[in-house]
């Protein structure tokens, strides 16, 4: 046997091995349990800031270097290790021998002898990067949760979160049938004062009036600034109307405490109208219309005073249950249609899918868009009947394409009240086992990312199930909600898409412009693709194209389009040469 010749290829793997994990940043290390003897690679040294000649690696001292919480988890894993044989994967602080501190990643593999562990082993890896990284990714979310939510002045929810939080609390009292007040209140003079006082008195008025109103309101509720001196309370969950009017009469003495502005005392008052879910069975923007109209009741009634809107003798209710009622007979008749919208990935041509949308072909009225009728049933059952019926067309017309050799995938839009029904995911089962030849990668959910928020414990399990069944999952309207980590890492979503209201503006808004820029930080680092709605020029998607989102979908692409159009379309269809160009767009 040639010893020496084995001799170098032992080192030759040694330092291959060596090599490896100076790229990977990964070391390794393993403790004998026999002997107490603690091996530390090339790399794991590095780490460290140290050498072998420099440091004697031990099991105390390699522990001692951990910061104390860090201690003491990796104290209580190595005693499981131990003495129990159970392995680790951990995320620890410690510092180097320099002083240096840093973020690692270590593991532990035990090996065992007739039970007992007698050898540890594992790797460190430097992850300060990665969570340097994960933290500015934070910071951003806070910037675009705060940019897309909160009023600048006052610091209160604005009318895009008074929209998200509306949304939840009538799902969830409608779930638990409990009710909702909707109060809308004005102040009392306020032009007064800023006429006489100038507007930064009266900005100082409002931030003041609105801190001293929140203050006596419940964590559950939300109040949110509407615009100038309007302000939206949403008080939630309670069993009769009396139960609220206590929070009303404590909003009114709230607003009309005397408050000091620049050595300047003055006294106003509000006006506050209010309306009841579900006794008042309408959509979100009708309550908050209703209540408007109770807070001018208030108003002519003397103001400082709450008005509650009459439900039972307002002609709107009337008018609502017709809408509901035409719709459902358009269902009926077979009144609806679905045109496609394509998606196409715009710095290669191809086309990754189409997006169904709704529209009613009404005998009276023409063909109408969804804003002419999906409102009224919003909160209705019958917005599950019309989703379902959504659902069932999109994969008919899939398979109608794939008989006649054209496989396009098609994503259907799925409503709030229809994705928290607990058998929503045993639902879609059962329309796609109609479809068996169909690919079902190729079916996608959109769904907007703010229903969810009723109940993301429910709707993550449920989309979760979705995904099971083999379909695709996007978070619709993306940056218009929460757009937070928290639902981001919980809702199991494959694409997020970029609301047309950031696209529309963006080489002309820079916030806009950010705002993208951080939802494809965040994709990127989630692991998720983006696509933008609403491309409308071509200099829009070049903008895209520069920042990294390639998918669109637009005018500028396609306006949507009959099903019988769709193959005809992807025929002829060619990409810009502009978006083709791998020269990349200046900033």
């Amino acid at each position: 046997m040639d010893h020496g010749l084995n001799n170098q290829k032992l080192l030759s793997t040694t330092q291959l091995l060596e090599e490896s994990q100076k790229i990977a940043q990964v070391g390794g290390w393993e403790l004998d349990l026999l002997s107490g003897d603690l091996f530390w690679t090339a790399e794991t040294y590095r780490i460290h800031d140290t050498s072998p000649e420099e440091f004697n690696p031990t099991f105390d001292a390699g522990v001692s270097y951990f910061l104390p919480e860090s201690k003491q988890k990796i104290k209580a894993a190595l005693d499981a290790a131990i003495n129990h044989g159970i392995g680790y994967d951990l995320e620890l602080e410690t510092y180097t021998t320099k002083g240096r501190k840093i973020d690692v990643r270590t593991t532990c593999i035990v090996t065992l002898l007739e039970g007992k562990a007698i050898k540890l082993m594992g790797i460190f890896q430097d992850i300060s990067g990665y969570k340097a990284t994960q933290h500015e990714l934070e910071q951003a979310n806070l910037i675009l949760e705060n940019i897309a939510n909160y009023d600048v002045l006052t610091g209160l929810p604005n009318r895009a979160l008074l929209a998200d939080r509306m949304q939840q609390t009538m799902i969830r009292n409608h779930r638990q049938s409990t009710s909702v007040a909707v109060a809308f209140l004005d102040l009392d003079g306020f032009k007064e004062v800023n006429d006489t006082y100038g507007h930064n008195f009266g900005d100082k008025l409002l931030v003041k009036v609105a801190t001293n109103i929140k203050s006596v309101l419940r964590e559950s509720d939300t109040f949110a600034r509407f615009g100038g001196d309007e302000f939206v309370a949403i008080i939630d969950g309670f069993e009769h109307s009396s139960n609220c009017e206590p929070l009303l009469e404590n909003m009114l003495r709230a607003a009309s405490e005397t408050i000091s502005i620049d050595n300047t005392e003055l006294k106003i008052s509000a006006s506050i109208g209010v309306t009841l879910y579900p006794q008042d069975g309408v959509n979100s923007e009708q309550l908050l219309r209703h209540a408007d109209q109770a807070m001018y009741m208030a108003k002519q009634l003397g103001r400082n005073r709450f008005y509650m809107f009459d439900v039972k003798k307002n002609a709107m209710i009337k008018a609502q249950r017709e809408n509901i009622s035409h719709i459902r007979e358009g269902l009926k008749n077979n009144e609806f249609t679905l045109f496609y919208q394509p998606k196409v990935n715009m710095r290669t041509g191809e086309v990754v899918g189409t997006e169904a949308l709704i529209r009613w072909e009404h005998p009276s009225r023409g063909l109408l868009p969804p804003s002419e009728f999906l409102p009224f049933i919003e909160i209705d059952q019958l917005s599950i009947e019309l989703g379902e019926w959504v659902i069932y067309t999109a994969l008919n017309q899939m398979n109608n394409w794939r008989l006649s050799g054209f496989d396009i995938p098609v994503s259907v839009n799925v409503g709030a009240l229809q994705l928290n029904q607990i058998d929503f995911s045993q639902r879609l089962e059962f329309f796609l086992e109609q479809f068996p030849d169909i690919a079902r990668h190729k079916f996608e959910l959109e769904i907007l990312e703010t229903s969810a928020f009723s109940d993301i414990e429910q709707v993550s399990n449920t989309l979760a199930n979705c995904q099971s069944l083999g379909v695709q999952l996007s978070l619709d309207d993306f940056g218009t909600g929460y757009s937070s980590l928290t639902y981001l890492k919980r809702l199991p979503a494959q694409f997020l898409k970029i609301d047309q209201s950031f696209v529309r503006d963006m080489l002309d808004d820079s916030d806009d412009l950010s705002i993208i820029q951080s939802i494809v930080g965040l994709a990127e680092a989630f692991q998720r693709k983006t696509i933008a709605e609403g491309v409308e020029t071509i200099d829009q998607g070049k903008k895209l194209i520069s920042m990294g989102c390639l998918l669109a979908q637009g005018y500028c692409i396609a306006r949507p389009m009959p099903a019988s159009e769709v193959v005809g379309w992807i025929k002829v269809w060619q990409p810009y040469p502009e978006w083709t160009n791998d020269t990349p767009m200046k900033n």
